[in-house]
């Protein structure tokens, strides 16, 4: 988590935002929904990025249209989109960015 992003995710406004998304979403994982998998979500995840700029915005930062209920293992790849965080060589070995 981002050190400007601490403070907003322990907020109770976050807090009750985020359970009440949950309680909306039915407590699956949206994205592993669409492929007819019944997962639990476990994460609320901003589909706009937080940033230190959009923080206190709470069009971005409490918006149920900027949500999204995820499991651990979809959050996981919707933040790693793009990013290769590791190479494997001819040899099959892997090194680390």
């Amino acid at each position: 988590m981002q050190d400007f992003a601490e403070r907003f995710y322990k907020s109770k406004q976050w807090q009750r935002c985020r359970a009440s998304y949950i309680k909306q979403a039915g407590g699956l994982c949206e994205a592993c929904l669409k492929q007819g998998r019944y997962v639990p979500g476990e994460i609320v995840h901003h589909k706009i990025l937080l940033t230190a700029f959009n923080i206190n915005d709470a069009d971005v930062t409490m918006n149920f249209n900027n949500l999204e209920l995820l499991c651990r293992k979809c959050h996981g790849e919707e933040h790693g989109k793009g990013i290769r965080r590791f190479t494997v060589d001819e040899l099959g070995r892997v090194t680390a960015f």
